[in-house]
């Protein structure tokens, strides 16, 4: 059973308009449609295909943990803080919602930024170790 499960494919995010959700990646983010229609369009963004599916008004990718936070459900990794500074800067200009830059006490920094209908993701500052020796990253 080891090794089974090679690589997470294609995250789901709900959206209130595929169209709309899509253009703000594209611009926010630099990712790429490859395809389109009324209930969905896929995006290749950071090596992974995301589906951006219409849903009900106020539904989000993120949960809600114990002690009553909102949680992201998703961590994207950048090569370095300096690439992090950047990355944080820059979406701050394009008028993301962006949190500020945190140290969770652990190696590395992060950021929290959302998209328009609310889904949350996190910035991580450090690459894993298993990107970097298949990728050399």
């Amino acid at each position: 059973m080891k090794n089974q499960l090679m690589r997470v494919g294609t995250v789901y995010l709900p959206v209130s308009d595929p169209g709309t959700s899509a253009i703000w990646y594209q611009e926010k983010l630099g990712a790429v449609t490859n395809y389109s229609d009324d209930e969905k369009v896929i995006l290749d963004l950071a090596d992974q295909s995301f589906f951006l599916v219409k849903a009900e008004q106020d539904q989000s990718a993120n949960f809600v943990d114990h002690r009553g936070n909102e949680r992201f459900s998703l961590t994207f990794e950048v090569d370095g803080e300096a690439v992090l500074q950047d990355l944080h800067y820059r979406l701050k200009g394009l008028g993301v919602q962006t949190g500020e830059i945190e140290d969770r006490g652990h190696a590395g920094r992060n950021f929290v930024f959302s998209d328009p209908d609310g889904n949350l993701f996190d910035v991580w500052s450090e690459l894993s170790p298993a990107y970097k020796e298949r990728w050399g990253g």
